[in-house]
């Protein structure tokens, strides 16, 4: 039988907070984390892996802004970047995936599949966008911006600047799963779903449309993991487990939780709505759907006797 997990990159995968983003330190940081997935391949795994695109497509929407005014070269929306976005970090995932097999002796094939997401144009989300993209700005600078393309800003928590918001419509269906559960299945290696997918909704005629919205990447590889009928989902990001009063003087990690404890504490407002709370969710989801664990954990982990928060069925 085979056994298929879907690995989850976090945002530091490839860009750490303090870098600017050269293509010398996404390659780098790269490496670093997808070397750790050799693990999984060890254990007998196949592996299907998605990925962030936060800063990248900020990048991505910055040189609209730029090609248009310097060139009037025509802006492109914002389902086009996140596929563009999608290309350009599954290369560089592909590319380090390709050396780092070669190292370890392992022979596989690698595959990125620009990967359409089916979200509800009358989810609630298209009325109240919340999710920020691209770089912080000026209040009057976001003003011009917000007049001369319909955006809409808001102020950052932390005062660092105004940012453009975006909706966050829950995923649907993945539209490439077939494919993807084919190729996973035959022994190859699949990265799918980039920054949550390109999001897409069918309109009056029933054809497929893009829309200027983002899709929660944990969501989306829930979703996905679930679809495809993967064993495990594993989501890593900066910190070895969950926390419970995270950062607080009464921090306790969790090792192992069920379901139905894991829903008590998410409907409890425990995990950030910006941080682990999306984490969590998609953890939840996958296990209700049929899933058997859930790891959440850092990438240096994944070879780790009992890494992680588990999170199971009851």
């Amino acid at each position: 039988m085979t056994k298929i997990a879907v690995v989850a990159l976090g945002g530091n995968a490839l860009l750490r907070g303090s870098e600017i983003g050269t293509i010398q330190q996404q390659e780098k940081n790269t490496y670093d984390t997808c070397v750790n997935l050799i693990n999984l391949i060890k254990k007998g795994f196949e592996i299907v892996i998605t990925h962030g695109n936060g800063p990248q497509v900020g990048n991505i929407m910055l040189r609209n802004e730029a090609g248009y005014n310097t060139y009037k070269i025509p802006k492109m929306p914002l389902d086009i970047c996140v596929a563009d976005s999608q290309g350009g970090i599954g290369y560089m995932i592909e590319r380090q995936m390709r050396n780092i097999l070669s190292k370890n002796k392992i022979r596989k094939n690698i595959v990125t599949v620009v990967t359409q997401v089916l979200v509800d144009k009358n989810d609630p989300a298209f009325q109240n966008p919340n999710k920020p993209v691209g770089p912080f700005y000026l209040k009057e600078e976001a003003d011009l911006l917000a007049k001369s393309n319909n955006f809409i800003f808001k102020e950052d928590a932390r005062k660092r600047g105004w940012r453009r918001v975006v909706p966050s419509p829950d995923p649907i269906e993945i539209l490439n799963k077939k494919i993807i559960k084919h190729l996973v299945q035959k022994g190859n290696i699949v990265i799918a779903c980039g920054g949550g997918g390109v999001p897409v909704y069918l309109d009056e005629e029933k054809n497929l449309q893009g829309t200027e919205a983002v899709i929660d990447k944990d969501l989306a590889s829930s979703l996905l993991a679930s679809e495809i009928g993967a064993d495990e989902f594993f989501i890593l990001t900066d910190v070895p487990k969950v926390y419970l009063n995270f950062h607080k003087p009464n921090q306790i990690e969790l090792d192992e939780v069920k379901l139905s404890q894991a829903k008590k504490y998410y409907d409890e407002g425990e995990f950030g709505s910006g941080s682990m709370g999306p984490k969590v969710l998609a953890a939840i989801r996958f296990i209700s759907a049929g899933g058997k664990e859930t790891i959440i954990t850092e990438a240096t982990q994944l070879g780790v006797e009992n890494c992680g928060t588990k999170i199971i069925p009851d």
